[in-house]
């Protein structure tokens, strides 16, 4: 049913079973269990339970479902889910509609069919799904039945983490833990801190039907080969540009959708390349933010296969122009509505906000590996450090005045602006800091943005889990150390505020190389990253060595995110998937030259060998066709050269199975992705020769160019 002509309010979040639906469907001693358990981790009885559930399956029931799913993200980097009916038999033999307590908090799907990374063998088909009370369940709306998802978390039988949100929950955690610590020493009436987050989503739309004519974009999500057209994003005309309709048409039912589900879009927009396009929320709690933007790609999908449209999440799907992002912009905030990034209104605020600004700052300049590993995959790799992504060195723009504040900070300097001193060192008078106080850098892969940061390196087609996990748990460390070191500089007798400037001095001064104002796609700021001695995996392999580190393994040891034996699974399915993703897109690629290409290159050979016969014939002479032969030896020469990048690129893939270490073979596969790379080459330059017409696929002029 549409909801056009409608307001939003009146309808968003009908197909959610929020905590208002729970606890009006419930005895409040029961809500106020809930509420507990859901705000502070207690323990669910079964009365709790029991009383939710059949809440939960009246209300589902009377949206139409007939079945329920235990919704998971499990390390395929998709949503899982098995359907379950609520059929039981009742007491008198009949068959009813139940649904207790114990199937709303645990489900048993078969955790050897899902990446394991070694913790589970094949034979170990034992894997638990646990309800995840702080994200609501959800309806999904089929054509032909309702579902109800509940989303939960997917340890195997040993209790070890297989998914992407237990060490998602566990972060969040932790990062509570470190915050509220901190708002204890400056007196904060926050009994919570947490994370939020707002995504947004870059994609491409083409037609389905150029879609299914390439092989290379279903198959792999990018297209393999493929020219820029002539006129593509160079006049910058795309960019906030008027929407296609059928673009639009797709936006609007994928709104509806969204707003049903209590998924707030905010934004829509032409991006800067052609068919390129983005959506954007309004911040949430993480965790919810993390499921949404899962839920919202699934639907992208669905919604554009039913407009006769295919929806590309892929990094990078077409070469020569934009690829996509998901662009993170995180905050952490209190149970009391306050943003601990947003600059305050008094000294006191602001310290505060300075003393969660700079350990931000030295959490991503300590831990830039890890963070360049969570953003780590093969379609990634082929965005970062292009023209419109960030490049693989980690930095953190603030912005020029906040820079020239810490700076001075670092150097126990007083800052001056044109209107008033900005921070005396003792911390006795600190004005108001203006929020945003600078231009944004779209160039930093990690910019403050007056009271967020923005972690613009996360691939289009990733889930956020990953990174934020990682970036959760750096800054709750250093949180952590930032407590212990102000509270030991108290100890010597050092009033509170002179005991953090010292503390946050000492940390600025440690980490301010992490600081970068200007172009970070320029060759300059490489050989500058390189003197300051910040890391450059500029490849996935080289990234994910990152994961068996000693440091890395202790941080996530330490604060409970990952054992060591969680973390080591996660490096082997990281790697594994990079490998398989590259092999996929070599056999494709080759079989695509061999199948489509090379037939279409001989039979322009062939025609025009016989049209030059033919004129020689007819003129009794070779020269007035030299132009032709002149072609026919170019053509000849791809030839040749298609044939030889198929044989090297067989070479290279055979090489791969000579290496047994997976570590090893990854970096094999470099040399694989290298040859795919080799072999476009030379199939473009043939798109750039042969005639149109007989071109076996779609050309990127007609996928970025007609919608």
């Amino acid at each position: 049913m549409t909801k056009r002509g409608q307001l939003i309010s009146t309808y968003f979040g009908e197909n959610v079973f929020s905590l208002d639906k729970i606890l009006s469907n419930i005895s409040p001693e029961v809500g106020e269990k809930l509420k507990k358990l859901i705000n502070h981790g207690q323990i669910l009885d079964r009365e709790t339970s029991d009383a939710v559930a059949k809440a939960m399956k009246e209300w589902a029931v009377s949206k139409g479902c007939t079945h329920y799913t235990h919704w998971f993200q499990p390390m395929t980097g998709f949503t899982a889910e098995k359907h379950d009916s609520f059929l039981e038999y009742g007491d008198d033999g009949n068959i009813i509609e139940s649904f207790s307590g114990k199937q709303l908090i645990q489900g048993e799907p078969d955790a050897s069919s899902f990446p394991s990374g070694g913790i589970r063998a094949t034979f170990e088909a034992r894997g638990y799904t646990i309800w995840d009370p702080t994200s609501p369940a959800f309806v999904l709306e089929y054509p032909h039945g309702n579902t109800l998802c509940i989303p939960s978390i997917f340890i195997s039988y040993t209790g070890e983490a297989l998914d992407k949100k237990a060490p998602l929950l566990r972060s969040i955690q932790v990062l509570n833990n470190a915050g509220v610590e901190i708002l204890k020493l400056f007196k904060n009436p926050g009994t919570k801190v947490y994370s939020t987050l707002g995504i947004e989503q870059e994609y491409f739309l083409i037609d389905r039907e150029l879609y299914n004519r390439r092989p290379d974009l279903f198959q792999t999500g990018r297209t393999l080969f493929g020219n820029a057209p002539s006129k593509h994003q160079q006049l910058e005309d795309q960019y906030f540009g008027n929407i296609p309709e059928r673009a639009f048409a797709f936006m609007t039912e994928i709104e509806e959708e969204a707003y049903k589900l209590g998924i707030p879009l905010k934004t829509r927009h032409n991006e800067v390349a052609p068919n390129q396009f983005e959506a954007a929320p309004i911040f949430e709690d993480v965790n919810v933010a993390v499921d949404h933007n899962q839920v919202l790609m699934d639907l992208m999908d669905r919604v554009a296969t039913r407009q006769k449209l295919a929806c590309l999440l892929h990094e990078k799907p077409f070469a020569g122009v934009n690829g996509s992002g998901k662009h993170c912009n995180w905050s952490i905030s209190t149970d009391a509505g306050e943003n601990l990034l947003n600059p305050g209104k008094t000294p006191h605020q602001n310290l505060q906000f300075l003393v969660f600004l700079v350990s931000t700052i030295k959490a991503v300049y300590d831990y830039s590996s890890e963070l360049r590993a969570s953003i780590a995959s093969c379609a990634n790799d082929n965005r970062l450090g292009a023209n419109e992504a960030p490049p693989a060195i980690i930095s953190v723009f603030v912005g020029e005045l906040l820079h020239s504040v810490l700076n001075d900070l670092a150097e126990g300097k007083t800052t001056k602006t044109t209107e008033q001193a900005w921070l005396s060192v003792g911390i006795d008078k600190i004005p108001s800091i203006p929020k945003d106080n600078t231009d944004r850098n779209r160039t930093s892969p990690f910019a403050f943005t007056g009271n967020k940061f923005e972690f613009r390196a996360v691939g289009s087609s990733a889930s956020p889990s990953g990174p934020i996990t990682v970036l959760n748990t750096a800054v709750s460390a250093i949180l952590v150390e930032t407590k212990n070191k102000i509270s030991k500089e108290i100890s010597k007798g050092k009033d509170f505020n002179t005991a953090t400037v010292k503390v946050l001095r000492e940390m600025i001064k440690e980490s301010r190389k992490i600081l970068f104002e200007g172009d970070n796609y320029s060759s300059a700021w490489e050989k500058e990253a390189e003197k300051r001695g910040l890391p450059n995996l500029k490849t996935t392999p080289d990234a994910l060595k990152i994961y068996s580190s000693k440091k890395t393994i202790e941080l996530f040891s330490k604060f409970g995110i990952f054992s060591p034996r969680e973390l080591e699974s996660r490096h082997h399915i990281y790697i594994e998937n990079y490998i398989k993703q590259v092999e996929i897109e070599a056999r494709v690629s080759r079989d695509m030259a061999v199948t489509y290409y090379l037939p279409v290159a001989i039979n322009y050979l062939k025609k025009l060998s016989d049209t030059v016969e033919g004129f020689a014939d007819a003129t009794n002479s070779k020269s007035g066709v030299k132009s032709l032969i002149d072609l026919l030896k170019v053509i000849a020469n791809k030839i040749s050269g298609l044939q030889k990048s198929v044989a090297d690129l067989d070479k290279l893939l055979s090489n791969t199975e000579k290496v047994s270490s997976l570590e090893k073979k990854s970096f094999e596969y470099l040399k694989v992705k290298k040859g795919v790379s080799a072999l476009r080459s030379v199939i473009d330059e043939l798109e750039q020769i042969c005639p149109d017409a007989s071109w076996p696929v779609p050309k990127y002029r007609e996928m970025l160019l007609t919608l």
